[in-house]
């Protein structure tokens, strides 16, 4: 049996839970409770069979992520077999470092990126320093391109819109035998997609998509504007997708520091599960 596992490493908005210099009730939580801390959104897929893993998004807290994963799977010391990245945000690619000689100083690691983030990679200080050193090999992709991690398990990148400062976007469908994984943390708006999410939800089994605000009112009380952080609420989410929760498993994932779907006393989360959809866990486990 050629199993494939996707796991959960993280789900937390880029800066994770707590967030640096705030005292939020969310944050005050985490800083007190380490139960309820949350690390940056990232997934690995997992080859049991073959010993093999490979990682989507190097986030600031991949080392942690690498070793809980390892150690869940009897891989102690074995690294990533390659990592895909979405995005250039703090989130998703500055775990990359951890690769480069001050640390662990590996060899050729498979870095599938854009155009524009592969550029970047290669060309702008630190990580020009990764690919000089071979610590990193970055592999151009592009949107629709298909990757076979295993003869059974493809990884495929679909564009979309996310304020590319830096690089494209990407989020990915990632595909079993059994299963099929739709994964979009980070995303502006719904209607900017030139895909539609109720029929791209539609051909998964499984979605894990953007969290990161449940409504306008999260940024509320500690001084930030909604408009000037785009991401679709959870609650125009839920909206939309509301008729496909028969069908597809909807999880939600990026979860800002602010959001109330990860409040302690669970009022707001109670009212999404209510409702069909689910927030997703650290160390969920997803047979595909």
């Amino acid at each position: 049996m050629n199993e494939i596992i996707l796991h959960v490493l993280g789900t937390a908005q880029d800066a994770g839970l707590p967030h640096p210099n705030c005292f939020c009730k969310n944050c005050a939580e985490a800083i007190s409770n380490p139960e309820f801390r949350r690390s940056a959104a990232s997934l690995a897929i997992v080859l049991p069979q073959e010993k093999t893993w490979h990682l989507i998004d190097a986030t600031p807290d991949l080392k942690e992520q690498m070793a809980r994963v390892q150690i869940k799977h009897k891989m102690q010391g074995q690294l990533m077999a390659s990592i895909f990245l979405t995005h250039a945000h703090l989130g998703h690619y500055p775990g990359l470092l951890f690769l480069g000689r001050e640390a662990i100083g590996a060899n050729k690691v498979p870095v599938m990126a854009g155009t524009k983030m592969k550029k970047m990679l290669e060309e702008q200080a630190p990580w020009s320093q990764l690919t000089k050193l071979r610590n990193i090999d970055v592999q151009e992709i592009s949107d629709g391109q298909a990757i076979a991690v295993s003869p059974h398990a493809t990884v495929t990148p679909v564009n979309v819109p996310h304020r590319n400062e830096f690089s494209e976007t990407f989020a990915y469908w990632i595909e079993g035998t059994k299963r099929k994984v739709l994964y979009i943390p980070d995303i502006d708006r719904w209607e900017q997609w030139d895909m539609d999410i109720y029929r791209a939800c539609e051909e998964a089994d499984i979605c894990l998509l953007d969290g990161t605000f449940h409504s306008a009112k999260d940024l509320e009380k500690i001084g930030r504007d909604y408009r000037e952080i785009p991401h679709p609420l959870m609650t125009e989410t839920m909206d939309r997708l509301q008729n496909l929760v028969e069908r597809t498993e909807i999880y939600f994932i990026h979860l800002n520091h602010s959001n109330p779907a990860i409040d302690a006393d669970n009022t707001i989360r109670n009212e999404i599960e209510l409702k069909g959809f689910h927030i997703a866990e650290e160390g969920m486990e997803f047979s595909l």
